[in-house]
């Protein structure tokens, strides 16, 4: 059998049926969309950042290297850093401005600043 790691069973560790097998993880990237079609969210947020402001980006459909390059390109148009996490691209600050700019300019259209 087949060395399985316990993160990969969700913190299973024993189970008493013969017959169980762990659930496989899916990973399916979706096509990326094109930047007309994307409907993105630019919010402030600060909860759970030590009161901290960043701007958060959401919304963005595809694939993860797309969207790693996008966060990139935004935190060098702002001049900060930031990253990606959880579908959901991270810029340090409040650029929420400069952040709806860049999209504009980018060829996103339905952007919507919350």
């Amino acid at each position: 059998m087949a060395k399985i790691k316990l993160n990969a069973l969700g913190g299973l560790v024993y189970s008493t049926d013969p017959n169980f097998k762990p659930a496989q993880e899916q990973d399916e990237e979706m096509d990326t969309l094109p930047a007309a079609q994307q409907k993105i969210k630019v919010r402030l947020d600060t909860k759970h950042r030590a009161g901290k402001a960043v701007t958060l980006i959401e919304g963005f459909i595809g694939t993860k290297t797309d969207q790693e390059e996008l966060g990139k390109k935004i935190k060098t148009f702002c001049g900060t850093g930031g990253s990606v996490k959880d579908g959901e691209i991270i810029v340090q600050g409040d650029n929420r401005d400069k952040v709806l700019l860049w999209l504009q300019k980018n060829g996103f259209t339905s952007v919507k600043k919350i």
